[in-house]
């Protein structure tokens, strides 16, 4: 703990002001449920619509600040785009964060 405690004191002020608006990313709970709904795999705008039962605007709103904060990317197939999780960092934070709110 001393040494997660020391590398987080030798941040500077960018990296602390980046970190904060990463949680202010995780902050909302759309997002998250987004966030969730590909935990496992890869979905479309379509399939998390109609999963989350939100609006086509409102779940491509949440993406974009999710791209933006490289927490999603996406890939194309034809006139499709299908959205996943950017890297097994973000899958750590919310399992991380579950587990932490199980306790």
């Amino acid at each position: 703990m001393d040494e997660q405690k020391d590398s987080l004191c030798e941040l500077d002020e960018e990296a602390l002001f980046e970190m904060a608006e990463l949680f202010k990313v995780f902050g909302d709970s759309t997002r998250i449920r987004i966030l969730y709904a590909m935990f496992d795999k890869e979905r479309n705008v379509s399939d998390l619509c109609e999963e989350l039962g939100m609006s086509i605007s409102a779940v491509s709103h949440q993406l974009r600040l999710l791209k933006q904060s490289k927490l999603v990317r996406y890939r194309r197939e034809g006139r499709m785009a299908y959205y996943m999780l950017a890297d097994d960092h973000v899958k750590t934070i919310i399992g991380m964060a579950k587990e932490h709110i199980e306790e």
